[in-house]
C-alpha cells in the first residue's frame, strides 16, 4: 500500500540530482564569468594611475624635490651638443662623469667647490686653431688624472655647476610642455610604470612609477633632446672633496687648451 506522503517525497528525490547539477552548472558559469574578467590595472600599484595627467605629473616633482639623493645615466642634448652623464646628486653637491664631443671628463662639487678630473688629451684637444704646442702637451701631462678645481670667476664654471645641481637639473628636466596626458603603461627597470606626455610626446614624455612612491624613472626629452633614467632615489653616498695631493688649484681661470 502507498502512503499519500510517499509521492511527493518520491519526485524531491528525483528532484535532487537534477537540482544538484544545476546548483554545479551556475557555480561553473560563476567561475568562467569571473575567470573572463579582465584585471584591475591598478592593484597592488600605489594608486597614481587613476589619477588625471596633471595631478600625476605634479606628484612625481613633488616625489623628486623631496627626494635627498638621485642617479641620473642617460644622453642630453643641449645646444646642438650631446652630452653623455652619469651622475649622483644630492642637495650640497653631486659627483659623476660626463661625455662630450671634447672626450670624458669627471665633475665633482662639495658645496660651492667644483672640481674637473680628465685625462690629458682632454686639455690638448685641436678645436681646429693650430695643434697643440710642446709647452701645452707638457702642462696637460701635470693635470692628467688629477683633480682641477674650477674657480668660481671661470667661464666654464656655472655651466659645469648645472651638470651637479640637483635641484636645477630636476626642474628643467621633469618640465613638460603642452597639454599634459596620461600615455601606455610599461615597465622601467622590472618597476610598473605608467606615461604622462606633454603634447602629445612633443613636450617630452614621463615615465612615473607605480609602485612605492611616485618617483620619475626615464625622462624623453621634447624635441629628441636625450633620454635620461632616474634611479636610486634617496639611497645616500659619500661626497668628500679631493686631497690636496690629488687637486691642482690654478686660481682665476682653467688653463686654456
Amino acid at each position: 500500500m502507498i502512503s499519500p506522503g510517499s509521492r511527493p517525497l518520491g519526485r524531491a528525490r528525483q528532484a535532487a540530482p537534477r537540482t544538484t547539477a544545476l546548483c554545479a552548472g551556475l557555480v561553473a558559469g560563476i567561475t568562467v564569468l569571473t575567470g573572463c574578467s579582465s584585471p584591475d590595472p591598478d592593484e597592488g600599484t600605489n594608486g597614481v594611475g587613476k589619477l588625471t595627467a596633471a595631478q600625476i605629473h605634479a606628484k612625481a616633482k613633488k616625489a623628486a624635490g623631496a627626494s635627498a639623493t638621485v642617479r641620473l645615466t642617460g644622453s642630453l642634448i643641449s645646444e646642438g651638443e650631446t652630452f653623455k652623464l652619469d651622475m649622483q646628486l644630492k642637495e650640497d653637491g653631486g659627483l659623476g662623469k660626463v661625455m662630450s664631443k671634447n672626450g670624458e671628463f669627471q665633475l665633482m662639487r662639495v658645496g660651492e667647490q667644483l672640481f674637473l678630473k680628465a685625462r690629458a688629451d682632454f686639455w690638448t684637444h685641436d678645436k681646429g686653431e693650430g695643434k697643440s704646442t710642446e709647452a701645452d702637451s707638457e702642462a696637460a701631462d701635470k693635470l692628467d688624472g688629477m683633480f682641477v678645481k674650477v674657480p668660481e670667476g671661470d667661464p666654464a664654471y656655472k655651466q659645469l655647476t648645472t651638470f651637479t645641481d640637483k635641484d636645477v637639473l630636476l626642474e628643467g628636466l621633469l618640465t613638460l610642455h603642452g597639454k599634459v596626458a596620461t600615455g601606455d603603461r610599461g615597465s622601467v627597470g622590472g618597476t610598473r610604470t605608467i606615461a604622462v606626455s606633454g603634447d602629445g610626446g612633443a613636450g617630452g614624455t614621463l615615465d612615473v612609477s607605480l609602485e612605492g612612491t611616485a618617483y620619475p624613472l626615464r625622462l624623453t626629452r621634447a624635441g629628441d633632446a636625450g633620454e635620461l633614467r632616474m634611479r636610486d632615489w634617496n639611497e645616500k653616498f659619500t661626497l668628500k672633496a679631493p686631497a690636496e695631493d690629488e687637486m691642482v688649484d690654478y686660481g682665476r681661470e682653467l688653463p686654456s687648451d
